[in-house]
């Protein structure tokens, strides 16, 4: 057999990588079909080596073979751990020729004939298994130099596993770290209070979740890194529960609004939890923060919660809170974003488009609430846009709920944050 004269990483060999041809998905089944067809071999497998086993993670062959990814076997049964062993050279021609080899199972039971193994070292110098190429006939055309296409291909697939390992790592301390706080109950609710623009009375109170260590994650971290290991709707449904908590501070008219995400609107898990709050007390806020796929399941899964909630459509203005949102979810209540409130007063595109949102707000029948309000200037132009309601700095700050209610309460005076000379970035809002 007559190999190609190409390095590793030629054109050859990269468009092998991309072959759509094959129905390889993982990169380091490409990379197991693209090493076997360049040296001519029917098997190419991956494995791991844990607890005395050799487990095959990746296999990809042109015959049958008699094991499948996930079986593990012996080491000592293993032509790999002969290799490893040095009892056993790298490059067999013939499996049948080398004394420790033929009595292993495999090499008369496959048969094995010809066999190129190459250990997957990592980067601190372990070894995590091995990488190997198999035929059923001996072939004695091969040499070192497809040796070393093997090693290119195996140090190429090592880092691949290895950066799958750091992930994996990475996934299961994020994991652990929530699994922590959703055990612990390690939320801390805050209120910020939502005042008429008019009067600047409170009419109600946002919730905003607050992790033990806010000094150094935000948390919008946390919910990102929740919706990363897939426990999104679980953090989010353990603030939920700790904001409710919260409402015997929030004396009557005013309302308490909640933010959920869409994928746990649509989880079916929030009705049991609103269902006991009276009538006018709650406001759920539908945040969104990556694209709706199915507005039509998200309505129906609204529609039951607007017998305990008023909904409001959050971040209006911003990312994908936009107009199908508006006109699909029936909103009672539009957010408006600090983006579109942040120096209105002097730009006349987010005035416009201000403008044109009362209007719709008010042929649709719902009110606004402008959020991230910081300046005077700023209040007095969205008033004069009759928009209803704001939130912000300029009002108050977010503050311990027993603050809170005595603000709603009229026993103490707001206490406005001074507007800084950067505008404040986003108030992460989670409840």
């Amino acid at each position: 057999m007559v190999h190609p004269a190409v390095s590793p990483l030629s054109p050859y060999l990269q468009a092998d990588l991309a072959n759509p041809a094959t129905d390889a998905h993982d990169p380091i089944d490409r990379i197991l079909d693209a090493v076997r067809h360049h040296l001519g071999m029917e098997i190419a497998f991956a494995s791991r080596i844990a607890e005395g086993k050799r487990e095959f993670t990746h296999l990809r062959a042109d015959c049958p073979v008699p094991v499948s990814v996930g079986d593990a076997e012996p080491l000592e049964e293993t032509l790999c751990q002969l290799v490893l062993d040095g009892a056993l050279p790298a490059l067999m021609h013939d499996a049948s020729q080398h004394e420790a080899a033929r009595p292993l199972p495999i090499t008369l039971g496959l048969p094995v004939g010809s066999h190129l193994n190459v250990p997957l070292r990592l980067s601190d110098g372990s070894i995590y298994g091995t990488f190997c190429c198999v035929s059923r006939q001996p072939d004695w055309t091969l040499t070192e130099r497809d040796m070393g296409t093997l090693r290119a291909f195996a140090e190429l697939a090592a880092k691949l596993i290895e950066d799958d390992l750091s992930e994996n790592q990475q996934r299961a301390v994020v994991s652990g770290r929530i699994g922590q706080v959703l055990a612990g109950e390690g939320i801390t609710i805050l209120h910020q209070p939502i005042h008429d623009l008019q009067t600047g009375t409170p009419i109600g109170v946002e919730c905003l979740a607050r992790f033990s260590d806010c000094n150094e994650r935000g948390p919008d971290r946390w919910f990102a890194e929740a919706g990363e290991v897939g426990m999104a709707v679980e953090l989010e449904l353990m603030a939920v529960r700790s904001a409710l908590q919260t409402l015997r501070y929030v004396p009557e008219p005013c309302y308490l609004a909640i933010n959920v995400s869409p994928d746990t609107v649509m989880s079916g898990t929030l009705e049991s939890l609103i269902e006991a709050i009276p009538p006018g007390r709650l406001v759920i806020e539908v945040t969104e923060h990556d694209q709706v796929s199915d507005y039509e399941l998200l309505r129906a899964a609204l529609q039951p919660l607007r017998r305990y909630a008023r909904i409001a459509i959050d971040d209006v203005g911003a990312g994908y809170a936009g107009l199908r949102h508006l006109v699909d979810l029936q909103p009672d209540i539009l957010k408006l974003d600090m983006s579109l409130t942040r120096d209105i007063e002097s730009d006349p595109a987010r005035k416009a488009l201000a403008h044109a949102l009362v209007h719709f707000a008010h042929a649709i029948g719902c009110s606004l609430v402008a959020e991230g309000v910081e300046t005077e200037a700023e209040r007095s132009t969205l008033a004069e846009l009759s928009v209803q309601f704001a939130q912000g700095y300029l009002f108050s700050h977010p503050m311990p709920v027993v603050a809170a209610q005595q603000l709603l309460l009229g026993l103490i005076e707001p206490d406005p944050v001074a507007a800084p000379s950067v505008p404040i970035a986003a108030i992460i809002r989670r409840a």
